[in-house]
């Protein structure tokens, strides 16, 4: 059964607000995180694309798991705590925890990526990359927040562009037509 009444917080792309890196390689955009208006130090799990223009070393996250996604460019090779990982195929998630000691070389110019972070103990993800039309359930204990990542897609007949998002938070099922790639990630805590 489809319930499309269920309340749904769009985020829209344009809304989002660049934040620079301190070491200037790059900017990053939350999409969102819990709880709201949490920083980087007390989030229990968050969202966020980030544009990386330069190599250089990622900051350190104690406690927390990371899942990073290339979105565009022609990727990086992340070595973390002194193992290569070669991160240049789109659309396929990478999971390594924030406290690693993790350093980022590019392989040929400016890329996309796609960050889910959790804080370890206090909540999990589990991530999907939704390609074909389908329900997207949220389960009575879990939030669903939806990323468009290429192309467009449609919510419950809401259309989401590159880089929208959809946070839903009440027990029910949507619809979720992808044209191109949607993240779905299912955070509990």
């Amino acid at each position: 059964m489809t319930n499309s009444t269920a309340p749904v917080r769009f985020l829209r792309a344009a809304e989002r607000p660049a934040t620079a890196w301190r070491n200037g390689g790059g900017v990053t955009r939350e999409v969102t995180g819990f709880p709201e208006g949490a920083g980087l130090d007390d989030f229990r799990w968050r969202v966020s694309l980030a544009d990386v223009a330069a190599a250089g070393p990622f900051s350190a996250f104690p406690g927390v798991e990371r899942v990073i996604t290339l979105i565009e460019g022609p990727g990086m090779a992340l070595t973390v705590d002194g193992t290569e990982h070669v991160v240049d195929t789109p659309f396929r998630p990478f999971a390594f925890p924030g406290d690693a000691a993790t350093d980022c070389r590019l392989l040929g110019g400016p890329l996309v990526d796609f960050n889910v972070m959790t804080r370890r103990g206090h909540a999990t993800a589990d991530l999907l990359l939704a390609e074909q039309p389908g329900p997207v359930p949220v389960p009575v204990d879990a939030t669903v927040l939806l990323v468009c990542l290429s192309g467009t897609a449609t919510l419950d007949g809401t259309l989401l562009t590159r880089y929208d998002a959809a946070l839903l938070t009440t027990p029910a099922t949507h619809e979720l037509h992808p044209a191109g790639v949607t993240a779905v990630i299912t955070f509990r805590s």
